[in-house]
């Protein structure tokens, strides 16, 4: 491909961190509101967006940028990011930075639940001891969606917790871990997962995947994690489960994202909800710089960046 050197970042840490920058390279900031600082934005042939998934909305902006061949994200996933900055741009993705924050996040949601910390939480606030037996992790038979980068992770981190791991992929198979099963054996794996994490991309085929049918189809005191994309779960199918208490939930992710203020989940005792913090720790900052540094390398030098997961007609 021709060489890419005119890049805009959305703010001046990231671009300190990047710094010095490749030769070549030139770098501008934008956050995409207004006009870019640095460099003219006739110029700009690749963004790195705003980390914050709300900034979509202002993801048509790149089009001002009559240049513009690629955009890269700070995340992981990249649902609605064609859609609105056009099929000719390409786009790349921060495929890895998040692998360890998020995988850690999946681990502590699971034993949170499992060992009441929620409900602990709860009590701290009013001095209430309350001492009962908890189901715990060890024993439990675990459904893993999704075997990609960050599922690989989980994997890693649920190894030593003595479990009965289910692995859910795509397509079954056998890899180097043993045996993964396909997506169109969920029903019939749903009456023994005790515990069920979720790691896939938002696309048509995974939204709701975890609707009302396989919900129900879940044993009694059931608990699903979702560390994915919120429309991954049927929100209204799981909150009626949750709210008849017959099975728990630990989200990082929920549909709607926010999930509104007066929603039931928020107060029932066995839902445990965090704000879409999944790779949002202090190991971010250093990693998105290292890899947007790296690709801005890979870029000027006229190859192709990593993790490229739409190749827009532009790049070429």
């Amino acid at each position: 491909m021709d060489p890419i050197t005119a890049f805009t970042v959305p703010d001046q840490s990231l671009l300190d961190a990047c710094s010095p920058l490749p030769e070549g390279v030139r770098c501008g900031i934008w956050d995409l509101e207004g006009d870019p600082q640095g460099i003219d934005l006739d110029q700009v042939e690749a963004v790195v967006l705003p980390y914050a998934m709300h900034s979509q909305s202002l993801l048509p902006n790149v089009r001002r940028a009559p240049n513009l061949r690629l955009v890269h994200t700070q995340s992981t996933g990249y649902d609605g990011v064609r859609e609105r900055v056009g099929d000719d741009i390409a786009i790349a993705s921060a495929h890895g930075v998040h692998a360890a924050a998020t995988a850690e996040l999946a681990v502590g949601l699971v034993l949170g639940a499992l060992r009441g910390m929620g409900q602990a939480a709860r009590n701290q606030l009013t001095g209430t001891w309350e001492s009962k037996r908890w189901p715990g992790l060890a024993d439990r038979r675990v459904g893993l969606l999704g075997v990609g980068g960050i599922g690989e992770e989980i994997r890693r981190r649920l190894d030593p917790f003595e479990i009965d791991l289910v692995r859910i992929g795509t397509r079954a198979r056998t890899d180097e871990h043993g045996e993964v099963h396909g997506m169109d054996e969920l029903m019939d794996l749903a009456p023994g997962l005790e515990v069920v994490i979720a790691i896939v991309p938002l696309n048509d085929s995974t939204r709701h995947i975890i609707g009302k049918d396989f919900l129900a189809a879940l044993p009694d005191g059931a608990v699903v994690v979702n560390v994915a994309r919120g429309p991954v779960v049927d929100t209204e199918a799981l909150t009626a489960e949750v709210n008849a208490g017959r099975l728990y939930c630990a989200l990082d992710v929920t549909d709607p994202e926010p999930l509104p203020s007066d929603h039931p989940l928020w107060k029932l005792p066995n839902a445990l909800i965090t704000p879409h913090v999944g790779g949002n720790t202090e190991a971010f900052p250093p990693r998105i710089a290292k890899l947007v540094r790296e690709q801005f390398a890979t870029m000027a030098a006229g190859e192709k960046p990593r993790n490229l997961v739409h190749e827009g007609e532009r790049l070429l």
